[in-house]
């Protein structure tokens, strides 16, 4: 699950960051402590080795990526669904803890079907904007197209050794997978996955960099990368009309590394998370800032404590103005923020940091998990109009709940207790009541058809 441990990819954690995060683990994330199991010596040696270069570096090219292309049917794919189900009420839910995927009716809350998936699935399912194909991307690197109309594989393809996400243009013409080994992007043709472009990640001081997340911003035809370990933004253009595949970035110099990002609405502007050098290191206090896409600069500085996950942030309309909301993997609050003029309007407590905060259009309330910490099992419910929490839930007591999402219609909430032996709770989102419950393994995440396509400001895209 987690990155690989090469020199390159530790740059910005120095080694006393390294073996403090090896004694203490690392906050809002599944590295545990390990003072109290190995002594002091060999947690030095554990660290050493970490930052030893290896004999042989591991490569993934161009090659490799064509040689391990795999087409999984041959069959014409129909051009209707298959099954007796409201397409866009269609949830798709990735269990973690067995490794499959459960395509679920959103309006019977029954199983269409379940099917094996690659270890570990990351950064959520991309969908094109008919919903016929659905993209998956693991963190050991493959690229899976599913056609979601007759229930089944269509092509896979490895693109790197440990893959971050995936975005896909509309129609499924391309795909693009960032990577945190090697470093690079790759362009892929998502009819068949074949391979277009590597893209080498360097700077323009020279410097490599892994990729930390790759957006599609469907009004500007773009793609939008945030690198780990650069002060640059870069966005890929694209043009469908002649056609013109991604490969050319723009490049955003700025003044700090910006991470897990934030889109208002018309996709004009990017808000950032900044961190710093040692991240992770039990000091880390974060920030963040706003970069004008079309202006290609840094427009405005934010006020966001601890670790804000951006990447979770929803918006709606509140009074007269568009306003975001984002959790913090550090901080017990969530943070609201104006998207006219970019100011921390209020902050709310909770009773622990939160990973995930959903929402829909149709619903007057905003959803947050408390995801770390004695209160995992809490689930907050804020009002949109007030700005006030109005009812805290405790779906399964002692167990982690988070990532809330809605039915097409807004009118249930599907909440996750993310264990091995899990479930898939569903809530009447107006009176929190709950309707029912679906046994699953680790369901870390589920993705809901209308939601995703029609870019709902309720949910991440």
């Amino acid at each position: 699950m987690g990155p690989a441990l090469l020199p390159e990819n530790l740059a910005r954690l120095r080694k006393p960051a390294a073996l403090d995060v090896v004694n203490n683990g690392r906050v809002a994330t599944q590295m545990p402590a390990f003072k109290d199991v190995l002594d002091a010596d060999k947690l030095q040696q554990v660290v050493d080795y970490i930052y030893s270069t290896p004999e042989t570096m591991p490569s993934w090219n161009d090659d490799m990526i064509r040689a391990s292309r795999k087409t999984l049917t041959t069959e014409k794919p129909g051009s209707e669904p298959s099954f007796n189900a409201d397409l866009e009420n269609v949830f798709v839910v990735v269990e973690s803890g067995d490794h499959h995927v459960t395509i679920l009716n959103g309006d019977t809350f029954e199983v269409i079907t379940r099917f094996k998936s690659h270890f570990a699935l990351h950064g959520g399912p991309k969908f094109t904007r008919d919903a016929h194909f659905v993209y998956f991307a693991s963190r050991d690197g493959w690229v899976s197209k599913y056609d979601l109309y007759n229930l089944r594989f269509v092509s896979e393809v490895r693109v790197g050794i440990n893959t971050r996400n995936i975005a896909v243009s509309d129609g499924g013409e391309y795909v693009i997978a960032a990577n945190y080994w090697p470093h690079s992007l790759v362009v892929l043709d998502g009819r068949d996955l074949s391979l277009i472009k590597t893209i080498d990640v360097t700077s323009l001081e020279g410097e490599s960099s892994r990729v930390s997340a790759v957006y599609h911003a469907r009004s500007r035809q773009s793609f939008v990368a945030a690198l780990k370990d650069v002060p640059e933004l870069w966005e890929i253009p694209y043009d469908l009309k002649q056609p013109s595949p991604p490969t050319m970035p723009k490049r955003i110099v700025m003044n700090a590394i910006l991470d897990d990002f934030f889109f208002s609405p018309d996709y004009e502007k990017v808000m950032g998370a900044t961190r710093p050098l040692d991240s992770g290191t039990s000091g880390e206090i974060g920030t963040g800032q706003v970069v004008d896409l079309t202006l290609g600069r840094k427009v405005a500085d934010l006020d966001l404590p601890g670790m804000p996950h951006l990447g979770s942030g929803i918006s709606w309309q509140y009074e007269d103005r568009m306003i975001m909301a984002s959790p913090n993997l550090r901080d017990a609050e969530v943070s609201i923020i104006d998207l006219e003029n970019w100011q921390t309007i209020k902050r709310i407590e909770t009773k622990g940091p939160g990973f995930f905060m959903r929402s829909h259009e149709k619903t007057p309330y905003a959803w947050v998990d408390v995801f770390f910490g004695p209160h995992k099992d809490k689930i907050h419910i804020i009002d949109k109009s007030t700005l006030e929490m109005v009812r805290t839930l405790q779906p399964e007591p002692g167990k982690t709940v988070a990532h809330v999402e809605f039915t097409k219609d807004g009118q249930f909430a599907l909440v996750s207790v993310i264990e091995n032996e899990g479930a898939l709770i569903v809530y009447d989102a107006n009176t929190f009541e709950e309707v029912t419950r679906l046994p699953m393994s680790r369901p870390v995440g589920k993705y809901n058809v209308y939601n995703k396509t029609h870019l709902s400001t309720g949910t991440s895209h």
